[in-house]
């Protein structure tokens, strides 16, 4: 990815609260770009978005996309080149609790995000982010393509399925003409990284009780997923919203996801988390009555990607567990959560 592109360009990004959001708002700021974010609070406490300060070096607006005026009028001042959609109910298990709630942020929430880029002349590019999960799961053992069926089982990955038909009936309905923004979806694999502080996710499990001198606790240990550093994606969303940018031929759905050798059962996962902690961390499988219905076997075909957009992964799975584990020893240390991760975002992009 070309970083200097992103120097002075007005980018929108809705969730820039998030785990994720944090990790891409640091990128742009760090590139130049003039970042305007829209989203709830932080969904946790503490979050990489507070411990950052990242709310100081930018234009933090805390609303709701379920509220389609705010979010209209919020689009329209910051006039933006680029927007890019991360905003959402993200959690699996939080849907089967809320699934009402699930379907207004994912659903209407892209709605009315697509209604304020309709609404704004100076969008050039829009990149929707949903997930991996919004494949019709087979469970085969290969990765699914971007051609294959969507219907996501649980609320979460279905109301991301429901995502992605919204945004493909919009491109064609309301931005197929000539100078209409490009638009397009970017599907990427259960991203981890230092920071996150999310329930019912894997290593922020590991981390809390490693730091308490406890067991971890794993539900499904021999489920495999398509585990990467949470940069991979990031840098393969700004790639395609540059690419499409530049090139509207370029719009569609696009794979982002780690090769064959980081698609990992969770248990193995957390083994490599417990090799590179130390201190005596370990795990436990503890088999859980009625559990909610997730996936055995999911990963993604990224040939696309790779062949139209040149996105490979960089880091490996072994890669993003010692980077985990290197920025969450150094902030408990005392370093700076922004130091500590403006360097390893300048280290990935080499600059």
């Amino acid at each position: 990815m070309n970083f200097s592109f992103y120097k002075g360009k007005r980018v929108f990004l809705t969730g820039h609260t998030g785990f994720k959001g944090t990790w891409l708002s640091r990128i742009l700021l760090l590139a130049g770009a003039e970042v305007t974010g829209y989203a709830l609070e932080p969904p946790t406490e503490p979050s990489l978005f507070a411990q950052t300060g990242t709310e100081r070096q930018m234009d933090s607006i805390i609303a709701d996309i379920r509220d389609g005026g705010n979010l209209k009028e919020a689009v329209l001042k910051a006039k933006p080149d680029i927007v890019l959609h991360l905003a959402a109910q993200p959690i699996v298990r939080t849907s089967y609790r809320d699934p009402a709630g699930t379907y207004e942020s994912n659903v209407m929430g892209t709605v009315n995000v697509l209604e304020a880029v309709r609404a704004c002349s100076t969008v050039k590019s829009f990149v929707n982010v949903t997930t991996d999960k919004v494949y019709l799961n087979r469970e085969w053992p290969w990765g699914y393509r971007e051609n294959e069926e969507l219907c996501g089982f649980d609320p979460y990955s279905n109301s991301k399925s429901c995502s992605e038909l919204v945004t493909y009936s919009y491109r064609n309905s309301f931005f197929a003409e000539e100078g209409s923004p490009a638009i397009s979806t970017a599907r990427s694999g259960n991203v981890i990284g230092g920071g996150d502080y999310a329930a019912d996710r894997i290593i922020p499990d590991c981390i809390r009780a490693a730091e308490g001198g406890k067991e971890i606790i794993l539900r499904n240990p021999n489920s495999t997923r398509p585990y990467q550093h949470v940069l991979e994606c990031l840098r393969g969303y700004l790639t395609l919203a540059k690419a499409q940018y530049e090139d509207k031929s370029f719009v569609g759905s696009y794979n982002f996801g780690p090769d064959n050798e980081s698609c990992v059962t969770t248990g193995e996962l957390a083994t490599l988390f417990c090799e590179n902690w130390g201190d005596g961390a370990r795990w436990k499988n503890v088999s859980e009555a009625n559990a909610p219905h997730e996936a055995n076997f999911l990963k993604l075909d990224c040939s696309k990607s790779k062949s139209v957009l040149g996105w490979y992964p960089q880091w490996g799975i072994r890669d993003a567990m010692e980077k985990i584990v290197e920025w969450e020893k150094a902030v408990l240390g005392g370093k700076s959560a922004a130091e500590v991760t403006d360097g390893q975002i300048k280290e990935y992009f080499a600059i």
